[in-house]
């Protein structure tokens, strides 16, 4: 079974930094390809970033592009968002995903960006 937690979000002032956390179990996860989604209040689920299988390829929303790296550790089945230069309309549920619209997905971790 599928099992996605993600860990590492809180409340940070504009122009701060934080790094989301997830654990990944239940599947191959070497073998896939994964993303960050998150999900603003009132708003529906925004595709964040994209990372291939190996690390080596990874792709932006054009929102979050040079202020956001995506990562992973293959021998810990984990999977990382460094957020950096945080704005307020960053405020949102992030969620790691096995794809990109989000369909199968953790709970998710509340990133607050406010004063």
């Amino acid at each position: 079974q599928v099992q996605l937690v993600e860990s590492g979000g809180g409340l940070v002032q504009p122009g701060g930094s934080l790094r989301l956390s997830c654990a990944a179990s239940g599947f191959t996860f070497r073998a896939y390809w994964m993303y960050w989604v998150r999900q603003a209040p009132g708003k529906g689920l925004e595709w964040v970033s994209s990372i291939n299988t190996v690390g080596s390829g990874r792709d932006y929303a054009d929102s979050v592009r040079g202020r956001f790296t995506t990562s992973r550790d293959n021998s810990k089945n984990m999977l990382y968002l460094q957020m950096n230069s945080l704005k307020p309309e960053d405020t949102a549920l992030y969620y790691c995903a096995t794809n990109k619209a989000g369909t199968q997905r953790g709970q998710g971790t509340q990133v607050t960006v406010s004063s």
